[in-house]
């Protein structure tokens, strides 16, 4: 009897740590952008390799369009630890790594090599480390694109601009850019914007060619102005708390994988982006290239008013560029 209670103990144990070992790790990513969007592909691409790498032990759960919440919740929910991963953009990330605020900074980018120069180096890995003082877990600079301007009336100057009632993003440096140049920037949660639009709210917005399209803005928007403004990241981020709970093998898991994704996704954005134009001339936006040097200049003071910018990184990345 003793020798069958002991062969039953041991079977129990063994079925106790099968079931242990086997046990899935589900981490939910969201992001605010259509499912169209090169962020969303770059996360199913980073859920695919995580599963292989894992060999099934960890699972993200893609969450697209907001399903999270809007940037700024999620980024609430990530400090909190109610939410696991997020993907946002850089323009509600300020209000919690006010640092991060140089590169939102119009025309700081030569062209997409410089950014991922400064992204990948040293400046964008000590801008990701700031976020551990928020209980976020800075993972890698994604691609949103270049932001251009859409309108209902042509833009050809600075003086077009003067007075529109043009929609941003909570992002201070934005909007110091915008007022610059004479517009009127209206802070406004990305969910409101099609609406506003269409009702005559706001005037104008400001996105890359892939958020344009996945939004289908050429319904509400005649004009697509190619400036090139401003170089958009998306920012791969995850929660301490749910950091917290994998095994050091399994965080070089995630980081391994996010570099690799992290390819993937900009390789994706570019692609789209040349496609997506072309399709939005298709279905009727007047896309127009015009000169930016006076947009240079009318907003080339614009990082001397914003505090929290640091002067000498602000240089180390145009020297990165030349």
């Amino acid at each position: 009897m003793k020798i069958l209670n002991s062969i039953a103990g041991a079977v129990c144990a063994l079925a106790l740590f099968a079931g242990t070992a086997s046990a899935q790790i589900v981490i939910k990513a969201g992001h605010g952008a259509q499912s169209g969007h090169p962020t969303h592909f770059g996360l199913q691409k980073l859920a695919e390799t995580v599963a292989a790498k894992s060999g099934g032990r960890i699972k993200i759960e893609v969450y697209p369009d907001r399903q999270l919440g809007e940037e700024r919740e999620m980024i609430e929910g990530l400090q909190l630890g109610t939410v696991d991963m997020a993907v946002v953009s850089t323009g509600p990330l300020l209000a919690f790594a006010p640092k991060a605020g140089v590169l939102d900074l119009p025309f700081l980018f030569k062209n997409s090599a410089h950014a991922y120069k400064v992204l990948d180096g040293d400046i964008g890995k000590s801008l990701l480390k700031d976020m551990e003082a928020r209980n976020i877990i800075g993972l890698a600079w994604w691609e949103n694109g270049w932001r251009h301007l859409t309108t209902k009336k042509e833009i050809k100057s600075p003086d077009d601009l003067r007075g529109l009632k043009l929609r941003t993003m909570q992002n201070p440096v934005h909007i110091a850019a915008f007022q610059k140049v004479g517009a009127s920037p209206i802070p406004m949660a990305w969910g409101e914007v099609f609406t506003s639009l269409g009702q005559g709210v706001i005037d104008a917005q400001e996105n890359p060619v892939t958020v344009i399209y996945t939004n289908s803005l050429w319904e509400v928007q005649k004009y697509l102005t190619l400036t090139g403004h401003v170089y958009g990241p998306h920012v791969a981020l995850m929660s301490r708390a749910a950091w917290g709970k994998l095994t050091p093998e399994q965080q070089a898991i995630i980081r391994d994988a996010v570099q690799e994704a992290t390819g993937f996704q900009r390789q994706t954005s570019q692609r789209l982006e040349k496609e997506q134009l072309e399709a939005l001339k298709q279905k009727g936006m007047i896309v127009n290239t015009i000169d930016v040097v006076p947009f240079q200049t009318a907003t080339a003071e614009v990082a001397a008013g914003v505090r929290a910018i640091d002067q000498e990184q602000l240089k180390a990345i145009r020297a990165a560029g030349n």
